[in-house]
């Protein structure tokens, strides 16, 4: 049945409910920490979730009979929709416990966390209730993987094929299949982020961590997300654990793909592999010229001390994480320029990361540097070549039209925020550190501050920067074209 322009909102209604289902079955995952430590605002989680959960049910129970395949159209709107709808019931713990009763901040707070932003209104973290803090993070590990990827795995239950779920969800210009059935795909993403999640948590454990700090400092790691239950977020940990959220963060950065390669013992084709090769050298290049510049400008730093702040922070921006061990806006203005540059990196293409992407940028880099010959030779035919394959044109056309509209959208986000009254370095910090899914900017939006002070119109308008880089701009500027609502 198709309601309206030929699309089918029966099944978009379908799947929303069964995704609130899901989510509202996390957030009883914050139940027992909230309980171990004896706070009130159990019964709020519990609320929460019920009320997710019902709502949930009863979307999916009135439309369980209708159609069930799932067009490119559908695939869109399920995708941009959801994580709106699933931002708006994740402020219900925040809202019912008061924790953060003002619905602008406790959405821009939810979605920042979906998104894996990172970007936080909270003035004194480590005031918050525990089980607040644990689905807070929690919607982070939801977000990083995509909530969409994890129900591709389980549609077929229902009936419903995930395929356009899945086109419209992954991030990068490729969507690699482990597996010919995209279900299959999806479980072995998630079995992969499964992983990593357990490998970290017990890494941080040896190294003395709690496992409530762990486990949210992982799902902020894995997700690329950012957010702490400190509010000197990594500052505080000790070096052992500070190198383990390196690494992890790296990995998490990388394309699940060569991860599901590695496990099979296929370590030539991971190095082989253009983009990871380039992403590896964008953080090694990024950290010693830092090192550098630190060892040379900060007394009594160690060496040791200043390549691991740098690798850190370095790691943090390019993989859009987010975590910081110091402040970088007190460090020599040269290193706030790269910072901004680094801002625009991104992880690679398949990772949880944000930002415009590695694989992109090479592209970019490549077809330029084709184009000097190009231009010797103008009856030569002089294709760009990834990983030893041709790149088509189109794709090339594509890359060009993102990343022309990403920056078109960064300057118009900075404009507005000036707008809004912020000066320029805040506006521009602001603006890089939403659209690319990094959390702290540069300004007032620094690496220890907030975004407490913004006022709501221009929460609302960053949140939406966050949803348009989350799901890489065309997914959501589509629904804004007449032609996608044309039969």
């Amino acid at each position: 049945m198709k309601d309206w322009k030929g699309i089918n909102f029966k099944v978009i209604i379908k799947v929303i409910g069964f995704l609130l289902i899901i989510e509202g079955v996390f957030m009883f995952g914050a139940l027992p920490f909230s309980l171990y430590y004896g706070e009130h605002e159990s019964l709020s989680i519990l609320y929460s979730g019920l009320i997710t959960i019902l709502t949930g049910g009863i979307l999916w129970f009135s439309t369980r009979k209708h159609p069930k395949n799932i067009g490119r159209k559908e695939g869109y709107v399920i995708v941009a929709i959801t994580w709106i709808i699933i931002s708006l019931f994740g402020t219900l713990p925040f809202i019912i416990s008061q924790t953060i009763p003002n619905f602008t901040d406790a959405f821009f707070e939810t979605i920042s966390g979906f998104t894996t932003t990172g970007a936080t209104i909270l003035t004194d973290i480590e005031a918050m209730p525990k089980g607040i803090l644990f689905w807070r993070s929690m919607t982070h590990w939801i977000g990083g993987m995509g909530i969409i990827v994890f129900t591709v795995a389980i549609l077929p239950i229902l009936g419903i094929g995930g395929m356009q779920l899945y086109s419209a969800e992954m991030p990068g210009v490729t969507k690699d299949k482990l597996h010919p059935r995209i279900t299959a795909t999806a479980k072995r993403l998630w079995a992969i982020y499964m992983i990593l999640t357990l490998a970290e948590t017990i890494f941080l454990l040896i190294g003395g961590m709690s496992l409530f700090d762990a486990l949210c400092h992982t799902f902020g790691t894995v997700a690329t997300g950012g957010f702490s239950t400190h509010n000197a977020s990594a500052a505080g940990f000790s070096a052992y654990n500070q190198y383990v959220i390196i690494v992890f963060m790296i990995l998490a950065g990388t394309n699940f793909t060569l991860h599901y390669f590695a496990l099979h013992g296929q370590l030539r084709k991971v190095w082989r592999n253009e983009e990871f090769r380039y992403f590896i050298y964008l953080i090694l290049t990024g950290t010693l010229i830092i090192t550098l510049v630190l060892a040379i400008s900060k007394d009594g730093m160690s060496i040791e001390e200043a390549f691991r702040t740098s690798f850190f922070q370095v790691t943090s921006i390019i993989t859009t994480t987010g975590y910081i061990t110091d402040n970088y806006m007190l460090w020599p203005g040269m290193v706030w320029f790269l910072i901004v540059l680094m801002m625009f990196v991104g992880g690679m293409a398949g990772s949880t990361g944000g930002g415009i992407k590695v694989v992109r940028q090479l592209l970019l880099l490549k077809n330029s540097l084709l184009e000097l010959k190009r231009l010797i030779h103008p009856q030569a035919i002089i294709p760009v070549r990834m990983n030893g394959k041709v790149v088509s044109q189109d794709i090339i056309f594509k890359v060009m039209a993102f990343f022309l509209i990403y920056i078109i959208i960064f300057l118009f986000g900075t404009t507005v925020m000036t707008l809004f009254g912020l000066d320029g370095a805040t506006a521009i910090g602001a603006a890089a550190a939403t659209i690319g899914n990094i959390g702290p900017g540069i300004g007032n939006v620094g690496p220890v501050d907030n975004y407490a002070f913004i006022p709501h119109g221009g929460k609302w308008f960053l949140s939406f920067l966050m949803l348009l880089g989350r799901l890489e701009l065309f997914t959501v500027l589509i629904l804004f074209s007449p032609a996608f609502w044309k039969k």
